[in-house]
């Protein structure tokens, strides 16, 4: 996508099973082909399929260093590298729009993968500082398990009004706009039919992409 030593800003962002995780590994795995030094990190928090490998949901993997924070990665790339990977950004906290506007002024290549919003359909910072200075962006879309449509939400599906909350299939799952229900995470009863969850709800929600035949237009992975 870019020369060797033009740095760059690159986000992959939508809802969980949207394949966020398979298109970063699948760029950082071109970069190696073509002979550049690539490093991945990963937050600690994250162990959901490996306790060091960034793995998708399709169960491909990269190797990757765990950090408990985003000024670790300045602390592994001091000696030289060419493209920096970056999965579940989301979990690293304002500092990563800094971390990746050093490397990218550096020369570095930096790609990151991660939620745009959280289980309530808000913005998950610090992605959208990421999304507002990155020259390249990539909005990925899953399918609702619901209707089928495509979705960019995520259905928290276990009571629980903490923000975070580590988990995937059984916990979480793709909704479209219309079929997502951020109230019924916090234990609320759940919506009548015909009810939404818009704009003039009291919470506004998140999660799930996806593709149907005559859907809206979108990425699909």
């Amino acid at each position: 996508m870019t020369d060797r030593g033009e740095g760059c800003i690159e986000v992959i962002c939508g809802s969980m099973f949207s394949g966020k995780s398979e298109e970063l590994i699948r760029r950082l795995r071109r970069a190696k082909i073509a002979r550049q030094r690539v490093l991945a990190f990963k937050p600690a928090v994250d162990d959901r399929y490996d306790s060091d490998d960034i793995v998708s949901h399709d169960e491909r993997r990269i190797e990757s260093i765990r950090i408990a924070s985003a000024r670790e990665i300045l602390d592994h790339t001091g000696g030289g590298v060419d493209v920096v990977g970056v999965d579940e950004g989301q979990f690293l906290g304002p500092e990563l729009v800094d971390v990746c506007e050093r490397l990218a002024d550096s020369g570095v290549r930096v790609i990151v993968a991660g939620l745009d919003q959280d289980y309530l359909g808000r913005p998950f910072e610090p992605m959208p500082q990421l999304l507002a200075v990155a020259e390249y962006i990539t909005k990925t879309l899953a399918v609702c398990v619901k209707c089928g449509r495509p979705a960019n939400r995520t259905q928290r599906l276990i009571p629980s009004s903490e923000r975070v909350v580590v988990g995937a299939s059984g916990a979480y799952e793709a909704r479209c706009r219309s079929c997502f229900r951020p109230l019924e995470a916090q234990g609320a009863p759940a919506a009548k039919a015909g009810d939404s969850a818009g704009p003039g709800s009291p919470v506004s929600g998140a999660g799930g992409s996806g593709a149907k035949p005559g859907g809206p237009p979108g990425k699909r992975s």
